[in-house]
């Protein structure tokens, strides 16, 4: 018998090579082209067939498969590869199972393994070995269970000469499914150590040198008994299986079992220390990466999303593989969220603000979002699975292609520098890398692509031009909304959760519009729609007949609003307070708004003439109007509205005049005095 380490890691003898010199010959094998494969993915799939194989006795049921199991070979394949990943599975297989014992020792057949996945990484050949094994055990395993129900299965196992009475075996399976677990353990701790390129990183690890000898040794090991593990299936063919053979045979995998135990226990700690001290240098480079100044945003997209995968992103409408070379000079937007992404609606929105909006062409080309999904469990369920490969095949932005194999490094310096917590938010990084934005979401929701390049100094800018409009309101929320503002009308948006106010407030409404007056009336619900807010609109749809949102865009609405107010306290700059900036006040006005008879808001297009009623008050001013009788249909009804609003400050005769300019004074529609709140004449002066 052969040795593996010194101390702990050596438990037995070799007679006819040290480690130092397998290791060398290990090395000589060792040459790794660009092909890469996902072993941790292929890993799972091989667990799940070991399970059925060694842990059933009764045929496969209709049982659905554990979730926690389920995996898809499908999605695995080996990138940059001359042939696909079947075939260089098939080929091991091959050469474990139709190469007999006799003809060399187990050594030299363990370094032809080598020399077959001599193209591979480490974690991949030892991936790809078990793979092998498990996929040769599994068939054997499936004929065997199925023999009692199957005819068909019944022939394949006479024609293979396969055993008839399995029940003798029960021990040697058990024995295999030891061994088994303790090879995957093994094989878990190379992927780890395997899942970060050190050197290129350029991170300096303590006894690095030790530990690559460590897993080398680990994976020859690992491949040796998977040859062992096969020559079981090839005992069994052809004979009758008698408790001395069972005997040995169980005897043996125990034995190597118990070796590979001992190297586990040894190694193990090396990796988990190698991993703890790699997570803390990582995450240290990252946060230095960005102190730094870059000549593009390369370095670091390829620390944040290439570490593990040249190829880590995905075209959402092609679904086209990319590096992060297609990035170089634009904007890139993180989107950093959970594997569901965001609601429905506001997804659909984020898609229209950017994809969709009226600017996107003027910006064409010049950035492009990443959806970056975090799971917030170890590993990700099949219900995230499913839900992302949904989502990301349905989006028109890039994905993360593989975001389970992102760096856990990567995710808790998201997690701790950009205070990620689960909520979605969007990181923007300039064309040199540089974050210009921890959080664009919002900014997104409220001005979609105008608000390119998505900077913190450009939310400032936009800002520092906004005044608070019905367009700002209603930007974006429903194309025939937008229009109306556009077009000048007047708009009435109203709130309220009491039916008997809506039916009197629209009832006023429509005597005022019967009038002439011309007025469009859109029910926003309240902030937070729920249940009945969906009612009121059914009876408003029903009844009244008047309104324009459905119940999405009514959340929609409340969203924007949301986001400005996030927006401006984000800013955190003097101005941004209630007593001194009117737009913040306005917006919590509305968010907090909690009046049972509701409110009202009135204004037309980019006029900054916005009046905010509470419910009560406009139902009184509703009546003041029909003073008016015929003139209403003349009047500017923001300056009507005001008139009945503030007290006159003139009490009897006025001899107020107001000069209107010509280009003005072309409006239909008289003037309302603001002094004596009286209709005015109107005059025409010749200069």
């Amino acid at each position: 018998m052969t040795s593996v380490r010194s101390g702990s890691f050596r438990q037995h003898s070799r007679s006819y090579l040290d480690d130092e010199i397998l290791i060398k010959k290990l090395l000589l094998s060792h040459d790794p082209d660009r092909r890469r494969l996902n072993s941790e993915t292929l890993l799972s799939v091989v667990e799940n067939i070991m399970f059925y194989a060694t842990t059933s006795e009764e045929p496969v049921s209709d049982e659905p498969v554990n979730a926690n199991l389920k995996s898809n070979i499908g999605n695995i394949e080996l990138i940059e590869s001359p042939e696909p990943l079947v075939h260089t599975i098939y080929k091991i297989a091959h050469e474990m199972l139709c190469k007999c014992p006799g003809k060399g020792d187990l050594h030299t057949r363990t370094m032809a393994l080598f020399d077959l996945l001599g193209s591979h990484r480490w974690d991949a050949k030892v991936a790809l070995a078990i793979a092998a094994f498990a996929t040769s055990y599994g068939e054997f395993s499936l004929i065997m269970q199925l023999r009692p129900h199957i005819p068909l299965a019944v022939s394949v196992a006479n024609l293979k000469q396969l055993p008839s009475n399995m029940s003798m075996l029960k021990p040697q399976s058990k024995a295999l499914r030891l061994l088994f677990k303790t090879m995957v353990d093994l094989t878990k701790c190379i992927i780890e150590f395997e899942s970060l390129p050190v050197v290129h990183v350029g991170l300096e690890i303590d006894n690095l040198a030790a530990i690559k000898s460590e897993i080398y040794v680990t994976a020859y090991w690992i491949i040796r008994s998977t040859l062992v593990c096969s020559s079981q299936i090839t005992s069994l063919m052809a004979m009758k299986p008698e408790q001395s053979n069972i005997t040995t045979a169980v005897w043996e995998l125990l034995s190597l079992e118990y070796m590979l135990s001992n190297i586990y226990s040894h190694l193990r700690p090396l990796v988990d220390a190698f991993c703890r001290q790699r997570e803390v240098q990582l995450h240290q480079k990252l946060v230095n990466l960005f102190k730094k100044s870059h000549i593009d945003n390369q370095d670091v997209l390829w620390m944040l999303l290439a570490l593990k995968d040249d190829l880590p992103l995905k075209d959402g409408s092609t679904q086209e593989k990319l590096g992060v070379s297609e990035l170089k000079s634009k904007v890139v937007l993180l989107l950093i969220s959970k594997p569901d992404l965001l609601p429905l609606e506001q997804l659909f929105f984020l898609v229209n603000q950017t994809y969709d909006h009226p600017h996107r062409e003027k910006v064409e080309g010049s950035y492009a979002i990443i959806w970056v999904p975090i799971s917030f469990s170890e590993v990700w369920t099949a219900a995230e699975e499913k839900r992302f490969n949904f989502l990301s095949n349905s989006m028109p932005f890039y994905s993360v292609r593989q975001p389970w194999s992102l760096n856990s490094s990567v995710i808790n310096f998201m997690k701790q520098e950009w205070s990620y917590r689960g909520e979605a938010i969007m990181v923007v990084l300039d064309p040199e890398g540089t974050i210009t934005s921890s959080n664009a979401l919002d900014m997104i929701f409220i001005w979609g692509s105008r608000a390119y390049p998505f900077s913190l100094s450009r939310e400032n800018e936009l800002w520092d031009g906004e005044q608070w409009t019905m367009q700002l309101i209603t930007n974006g929320i429903h194309p025939i909304l937008t229009q109306l503002v556009e077009e000048g009308r007047n708009i009435c948006l109203y709130g309220s959760e009491n039916l008997d106010w809506i039916r009197e407030f629209n009832a006023k409404m429509k005597d005022i519009k019967d009038a002439g007056m011309q007025l469009e009336m859109i029910y926003v619900g309240k902030n937070n729609p729920d249940e009945h807010i969906k009612q009121i609109l059914s009876f408003i749809n029903g009844e009244i007949q008047s309104n324009l949102l459905s119940f999405t865009k009514i959340e929609l609405f409340w969203l924007r609003l949301e986001s400005m107010r996030r927006s401006k306290s984000r800013l955190g700059n003097n101005a941004s307070t209630e007593s001194t900036d009117h737009v913040l006040a306005e917006v919590l006005a509305l968010l907090h708004n909690n009046d049972v008879n509701g409110w009202t808001v009135f204004g037309k297009g980019l006029s900054t003439d916005i009046v905010r009623v509470q419910g009560d008050e406009i139902i009184r001013c509703s009546n003041l109007f029909r003073q008016w009788g015929e003139n209403v249909a003349r009047l500017e009804f923001i300056d009507a509205l005001r008139t009945v609003l503030e007290p006159p400050l003139v009490e009897g005769p006025c001899d107020h005049t107001q000069v209107v300019p010509y280009s003005e004074g072309l409006r239909q529609g008289d003037i309302v005095c603001h002094k004596c709140k009286r209709l005015m004449k109107k005059f025409t002066i010749y200069e």
